[in-house]
């Protein structure tokens, strides 16, 4: 068992048990090695293709797998939706290179929990691991929730990373948040409110609202852009991180 030598009984007996899934060997073994870093965490296993990761899962359950999408038989996507055809309910992470917004919004379609894009840092997962025991240990509860408690619940994993945008205003959704952040991401340059919304599969007055929170937090750099018709159009990209 790979979990924390300090962890103490109680940590060890509610632990969770992640599977890590990743084509290369070299990069399963740092994933778990990361997972095992974080208390109230073990590695169960891990799985260098899609068919290894289904017979794992039909011989011994676990409560989290972490997902590449670049599988050498099938992608991470279509095992997502074999697992539930089998009637898998295994919680999913994305830890994947795959940056376009297409593979982004199906993943959120099919209950990913998380999206994490390669490469990333062990706080990065560490953040996303502890928010996820966070919200399990409260799902696990049972009972019924408030509405804040219902808001918190959907917000908890969208707000994990350091970077992502937090503390939203009353009537602003995190998922949609962080598909906008995702986006701006992704691009290869700097985007116009339009575009932004196209790619994110959202509406044009949505974005401009999020966008303007973003600015007004200081996590999108705009600059503007004079077209042919003399217009000014906003364009925006993510603003880095500090460093240093």
């Amino acid at each position: 068992m790979n979990a924390d030598p300090a962890m103490n009984a109680f940590d060890l007996f509610s632990a969770f048990d992640v599977l890590v899934v990743d084509d290369d060997m070299r990069v399963a073994r740092i994933n778990a090695a990361y997972v095992a870093k974080v208390p109230g965490f073990r590695v169960a296993a891990r799985a260098h293709s899609a068919a290894e990761a289904l017979a794992l899962l039909d011989s011994r359950p676990v409560d989290l797998i972490l997902l590449d999408h670049y599988l050498p038989d099938e992608n991470g996507l279509d095992l997502v939706r074999h697992l539930r055809e089998r009637g898998h309910r295994t919680d999913v992470i994305m830890v994947t290179a795959a940056r376009d917004l297409a593979t982004v919004q199906a993943a959120m379609r099919l209950g990913a929990l998380q999206y994490l894009v390669k490469p990333f840092t062990f706080a990065g997962l560490r953040a996303r691991l502890e928010a996820y025991g966070a919200l399990r240990r409260t799902l696990d509860t049972g009972g019924e929730a408030e509405q804040a408690e219902v808001d918190r619940i959907f917000g908890a994993l969208a707000a994990a990373g350091a970077d992502a945008p937090s503390g939203l205003p009353k009537g602003h959704s995190p998922t949609t948040a962080e598909l906008v952040r995702q986006t701006l991401l992704t691009a290869e340059g700097p985007l116009s409110t339009q575009q932004i919304a196209n790619r994110a599969g959202i509406s044009r007055q949505t974005a401009q609202r999020y966008l303007k929170l973003l600015d007004r937090a200081g996590r999108v750099v705009l600059a503007l852009r004079y077209g042919e018709t003399g217009r000014p159009e906003h364009r925006y990209t993510w603003r880095p991180p500090a460093t240093g």
